[in-house]
């Protein structure tokens, strides 16, 4: 049996992720794909689990290395359970963030660096992403964004603009260093034109996988 694909999106809070893993997966299963969409943190009941403690606002003295490891751990049981599984099944995984959400938001948003990478070398083994999609949004208009959202904030969203920055400049050095599978599209164009362009280069990867 064929192996799948797996593709991960990420980008900070209000970048249009899930606008555009859903415009995908519609493309996808047009053009005859079995699509399976998960997210992080989450994915599995354990993993849900862990995800109400990392984003609960109350949490506020939650440290820094025990966020990075609850992450780890989330990411270790989606893994084991969900994404490798479908993957041999011959399916198409859409992640929404995946491994490089911990390097940006941990290892440069908390000043963790290199451990972070370590740790999450132990979680996911060799399930990395045959693409990954980042959208790039300032903090400043991704906050807009989620202001006229009108929903309510969860721990990490409530972190200082200063954070998010930081974390902003993590993901442009991942896109940098890693630019053989991350695709970086400026998330301020018209979902139609960023659309287009990850359906193009998601194509290009099927063609190249047969």
């Amino acid at each position: 049996m064929n192996k799948g694909l797996f593709i991960t999106f990420e980008g900070g809070d209000g970048s249009g992720k899930s606008t555009q893993i859903t415009i995908l997966k519609q493309n996808l299963e047009k053009a005859g794909k079995e699509v399976l969409i998960t997210r992080e943190p989450g994915g599995t009941e354990i993993s849900e689990k862990i995800r109400e403690i990392i984003l609960d606002k109350n949490n506020s003295e939650m440290d820094d290395m025990t966020e990075t490891m609850l992450y780890a751990a989330a990411r270790a049981q989606l893994v084991a359970q969900v994404i490798k599984p479908a993957i041999e099944e011959g399916k198409v995984v859409i992640c929404d963030r995946f491994v490089d959400s911990s390097i940006a938001y941990q290892g440069y948003g908390r000043n963790l660096g290199d451990s972070v990478n370590i740790i999450n070398s132990f979680a996911i083994g060799d399930c990395m992403p045959d693409m990954t999609v980042l959208l790039k949004v300032n903090p400043r208009e991704g906050n807009r964004r989620i202001s006229v959202r009108n929903e309510e904030r969860d721990r990490i969203e409530l972190a200082s603009e200063e954070f998010h920055q930081k974390v902003y400049e993590g993901y442009l050095e991942l896109e940098k260093k890693y630019s053989d599978r991350i695709v970086g599209i400026e998330a301020t164009d018209t979902i139609e034109n960023i659309a287009a362009v990850i359906i193009d280069r998601v194509n290009e990867l099927l063609k190249s996988k047969k």
